[in-house]
């Protein structure tokens, strides 16, 4: 899940340990979406998420934020994270 979470901010890491490429053996990785073991990577994921699930019609509720809501008709959909 936490592979889908977009940076907010400019993150390098060194090359992977078993990382092979003579040409590139020296040079760094600039990440382009969250990874697990960052800091930022449950807060990136998470804000992510917010994103796409209230794209698709749910409403954070005001008291509980990991709770959501969405009601179509007489259909009432809780999503509880």
């Amino acid at each position: 899940a936490f592979l889908n979470g977009n940076q907010d901010e400019v993150v390098y890491m060194i090359q992977p340990e078993g990382f092979v490429d003579p040409i590139n053996a020296g040079k760094i990785c600039k990440l382009q979406k969250s990874i697990y073991g960052l800091k930022q990577a449950s807060r990136s994921w998470n804000i992510r998420f917010d994103e796409v699930i209230k794209g698709l019609g749910f409403h954070q509720n005001e008291e509980e934020s990991c709770v959501y809501k969405k009601e179509s008709g007489s259909a009432v959909v809780f999503l509880i994270l």
